[in-house]
């Protein structure tokens, strides 16, 4: 499908709007016209004076129709003008309010895209598409679909009068026209490709500005400022490089049109003076053609600008409309969980494989009973974060069953599944706000008590008082006011104030020294009572006092049991008990 019909698709919804705004448009562009006209109908009237146009319509004075002339030019200035305002605003409101509907459908559609996407996708080229790709669509609808309409209207019009007048003229002066037309589609092709690029290059560069700007003080930690900034000046020159091609090609489209109107304007001028003279057109009929064939030809001179802008639109729009079709493997279900949700959880001959990777789960089985505290350990790359995402219905299992409380959870809706699971995760995201928006981020009903008594429950409250603005302190994008382990204690908060049947601890105390580790573990033994409770650690320390530990090793659990039955096993698990052992 052509970029053009993917956002005439797109904008069916603003279909009112979109006539009404080409109506302004039309009407605006006669009333531009008639002035010239009405100049060939006063070159007549003072040729012909009794004799004229307007004394056969009944005004026989001659400086009354004049005046009638000046009256009426008034009026059709008042409303070409007024028009040209209301296709303005129109034009204007159309453009933003389909760009803020875009947005929002990208990002919506966004949110909704498996996990494995954003892992292959780089955050800066999301960011492009989102941002710049969308202004620029935004620019076409605003400047370059009215400059189009303008065109057709005065060619057509125009074009009539010329008919009107002497089809031969006509039919001479509308030559170039054709030519022109070619022209415009000739380099739209040779555009089309160039502008893609240069969306790609675009992509690229904020994709790597993102991504400084994130690790600016791993750049600073490791003195790389200078090779950065090569490579920031290196895609930079790539985009702009790309750009000089595009510019290079576009600005040799005004030149060759310029050219044609020449050729038009020379037509009417000489032919249609030579038929003036013969008494074949009056002299009136002469003017009218000399004033508008320059408004017939000129404006095609903006077919390079228009070009230019509508390439740069499509090129635009293609990506756009290619991420809102990239398809949401990730299904949400209709089932809803029973109340209230007990936090059972079984794997049922589970498979699973990350997109182009080996298989990570083969036949995977085993159950988590209902409040019950259960970790797993191995090691990195054994598959015990992705189980988390599995749980979390973030991927979908290749083949088998996931249960909660004995419901596959791919039955189930997202928003319900995951409204019961709090998760602690070691990356811990906090928002650009306050303390206690971060807290109670995800649960906004929560009242200032509550914040308070969770933050008090895993040892937050202490730092939290020591700061200016206490619970109302700004902590900055993505939290950089605060050290590791005050943003992992707040993540610890906001998972409890949720009050989950599931938590979900995936190394959450990894950040924090062992005095406020093990302040925490104290809180937490009263936390995960009467909820099911699943730990991912790489301290076993942390988890000598669970109901089962599950050991993975390649995508494959090699053994289970309590901490004491798997020391007497004397296998991997107290193999890694006694090298961690070994190092306190």
């Amino acid at each position: 499908m052509h970029p053009l019909t993917k956002l005439i698709h797109y904008a069916k919804k603003f279909k009112l709007d979109i006539y009404i705004a080409v109506f302004y448009s039309f009407m605006n562009k006669i009333f531009d016209i008639l002035p010239e006209v009405l100049i060939g109908v006063a070159v007549d009237v003072i040729v012909k004076r009794q004799d004229s146009l307007l004394a056969k319509l009944g005004i026989i004075d001659v400086k009354l129709q004049i005046i009638s002339l000046g009256i009426i030019t008034g009026v059709i200035w008042i409303l070409e003008s007024t028009f040209q305002y209301l296709y303005s605003i129109k034009w204007c409101y159309l453009a933003q309010n389909i760009e803020h509907e875009m947005r929002l459908d990208t990002y919506s559609h966004v949110q909704k895209l498996p996990l494995e996407y954003f892992e292959n996708k780089s955050t800066g080229n999301l960011m492009a598409v989102l941002n710049d790709d969308i202004n620029q669509l935004e620019r076409f609808i605003n400047d370059g679909i009215n400059q189009i309409l303008q065109i057709i209207i005065s060619t057509v019009v125009i074009g009539m009068i010329f008919f009107f007048i002497s089809t031969k003229i006509a039919l001479l002066s509308f030559i170039p026209i054709p030519l022109i037309i070619i022209g415009a589609f000739y380099f739209r092709d040779k555009l089309a490709p160039l502008y893609l690029t240069i969306r790609n290059k675009a992509g690229l560069l904020n994709s790597r500005l993102n991504n400084n700007i994130t690790g600016i003080a791993t750049i600073k930690n490791y003195n790389t400022e200078d090779y950065e900034l090569m490579q920031i000046t290196k895609l930079s020159n790539q985009y702009r490089t790309a750009n000089k091609h595009a510019i290079i090609l576009n600005s040799a489209f005004v030149p060759l049109v310029r050219m044609a109107v020449m050729c038009g304007f020379l037509i009417s001028l000489i032919y249609g003076g030579i038929a003036a003279l013969d008494g074949q057109i009056a002299v009136a009929s002469y003017s009218i053609l000399i004033f508008l064939s320059q408004r017939l030809l000129w404006p095609l001179t903006y077919l390079g600008q228009v070009t230019d802008m509508y390439q740069r639109s499509m090129a635009a729009i293609n990506r756009v409309i290619e991420l809102l079709h990239t398809p949401i493997t990730v299904i949400d279900g209709s089932q809803t969980l029973f109340t209230p949700v007990k936090g059972s959880i079984t794997f049922d001959k589970v498979d699973f494989a990350y997109l182009n990777r080996n298989i990570m789960f083969n036949n995977l089985s085993f159950t988590i009973n209902a409040r019950e505290a259960v970790a797993f350990v191995g090691a990195t790359g054994a598959g015990k974060s992705t189980l988390v995402k599995l749980i979390l219905h973030l991927y979908s299992c290749s083949s088998g069953r996931i249960l909660l409380d004995n419901v596959d959870i791919c039955s189930l809706k997202l928003s319900n599944l995951r409204q019961h699971i709090g998760i602690v995760s070691q990356e811990t995201f906090l928002v650009d706000g306050t303390i206690s928006e971060n807290i109670a981020y995800g649960s906004f009903s929560s009242s200032h008590n509550e914040i308070v008594q969770v933050a008090q429950l895993v040892g937050a409250d202490k730092f939290i008082n020591e700061l200016p603005e206490t619970y109302s302190t700004l902590v900055g994008e993505r939290g950089q006011k605060l050290s590791g382990g005050q943003r992992q204690r707040l993540a610890l908060a906001r998972a409890i104030l949720k009050n989950p049947a599931i938590l979900i601890l995936d190394e959450a105390t990894s950040s924090l020294d062992n005095k406020t580790e093990n302040d925490i573990q104290q809180a937490l033994t009263k936390v995960i009572k009467n909820r099911t409770t699943i730990i991912v650690a790489h301290r076993l320390s942390t988890i000598v006092n669970v109901n089962k530990i599950y050991v993975l090793a390649n995508g494959r659990i090699i053994e289970v049991g309590t901490h004491n039955e798997l020391l007497m096993l004397n296998g991997v698990y107290a193999n890694l008990w006694r090298l961690q052992a070994n190092q306190l």
